[in-house]
């Protein structure tokens, strides 16, 4: 009775539950997978001493770069920046290296503190300086850099906190190549220790039919428009599929040359900087890079990655990236591509391509299965149409 009479306050106003604490260790993993942020996980960390010990137990992990830090952001001269920006974007993708996000852990005050100028706009409305280093002078220990009050770190050493990570996924705030507006430009690779495959998709512009209405059925029964919506091809009616002389005399080809080897190069480029992510997180069962452009996706599943650890990458002599092999490729073109909600592809081009020993040792999978699933809605609509057309192939050497 006496102890009742003592806490009085305690029977009126009892302490509030935290239910999180009712939870079960092996239950709270699996609240945060469904996060997967990891700045949003480096938050979770600063809660309580149980979240920072069961954090690094998280299996998906999504690490978002919000901005691109060059090298010449850190030079008090600006003339090698006009010379940056003067040789083109292909110049400057080759020097692009995956600098540092900011540490969630240990540096999470630094979340708040003061923004610098980019090169590229920042994406994220958050007040996390998440950052990409371009240039050489990223190529430090542990990837680590400071730069205008804040301490960036690559995420190598930021994924380094997780022991148990499975499924990660890098995202880019764009895609490195410029491309003029209007203009449609998609890849999706996938890497073991070297190039397996490659799609590309490109258009010399994307436009909105809006005034695309249901044909009619002539007289033999055949419907245009039910025939887009099967997700076969459609054109002109002397259309046979093959690349009109133009397009070699316009620049046509020269265009899609371009569009391929840049694709390769930004690849490649991915490829070389995940090596030391994928050597010490040797629980992953798959890794995606990818861009909030949506405009290139490099993938490896579990066999690829234990591929690259057993077998090194051969490394370009030119710059920092992978070797892109010898290949085989196979290109479909059509002069306008009609898609069933009204899209409209002009000079849509779809190229396949494989390392040549690999296309010489392996069997071929049907072309409309792989790569109609290379693209999200509505291109890989698109994907299916071109297979449908002529195929040309080429080659291309070693770089």
């Amino acid at each position: 009775m006496s102890s009742l009479r003592s806490d009085p306050v305690h029977r009126i106003h009892p302490e509030p539950i935290d239910h999180f604490d009712r939870l079960p260790d092996s239950l709270l993993p699996l609240v945060f997978n469904k996060i997967g942020d990891v700045k949003a996980l480096g938050r979770c960390c600063v809660v309580s001493r149980r979240f920072r010990s069961l954090v690094p137990q998280v299996e998906n992990v999504v690490v978002r770069v919000d901005c691109v830090i060059s090298d010449d952001d850190c030079s008090p001269s600006s003339s090698s920046y006009d010379k940056s920006r003067a040789a083109g974007p292909i110049s400057n993708l080759l020097r692009i290296l995956l600098g540092g996000i900011v540490k969630p852990f240990q540096a999470l005050v630094q979340f708040f503190g003061p923004k610098r100028p980019v090169i590229n706009e920042t994406l994220n409305t958050h007040p996390v300086s998440s950052s990409l280093s371009v240039g050489p002078g990223a190529d430090v220990n542990d990837g680590e850099m400071e730069q205008g009050g804040v301490t960036h770190h690559s995420p190598t050493q930021v994924l380094r906190n997780f022991n148990e990570i499975r499924f990660l996924r890098i995202e880019l705030p764009s895609g490195e190549l410029g491309i003029d507006d209007g203009v449609l430009l998609k890849w999706r690779a996938d890497f073991g220790s070297t190039l397996d495959n490659c799609v590309i998709l490109g258009a010399a512009s994307v436009t909105k039919n809006v005034n695309l209405q249901v044909a009619e059925c002539g007289n033999n029964g055949f419907c245009p428009s039910n025939n887009i919506a099967n997700g076969l091809n459609v054109g002109n009616g002397d259309d046979n599929g093959s690349i009109p002389e133009s397009f070699y005399t316009n620049g046509g080809l020269k265009l899609r040359v371009v569009w391929t080897i840049s694709s390769l190069i930004a690849a490649s480029a991915r490829h070389y900087l995940l090596q030391p992510i994928i050597a010490e997180h040797k629980t992953l069962d798959s890794l995606v890079l990818t861009d909030s452009d949506g405009q290139g996706v490099l993938c490896m599943n579990r066999d690829q990655l234990e591929e690259l650890r057993v077998k090194p990458l051969s490394a370009s002599s030119a710059s920092k990236r992978t070797l892109v092999p010898a290949l085989n490729m196979r290109l479909w073109y059509a002069p306008q591509l009609e898609l069933p909600d009204g899209i409209v592809l002009k000079g849509a081009t779809l190229v396949a391509i494989r390392p040549s020993e690999q296309s010489a040792s392996k069997k071929e999978v049907s072309d409309a299965s792989w790569l109609s699933t290379a693209f999200e809605e509505p291109y890989g609509t698109a994907a299916k149409m071109l297979v449908k057309r002529r195929t040309y192939c080429l080659e291309m050497n070693s770089f």
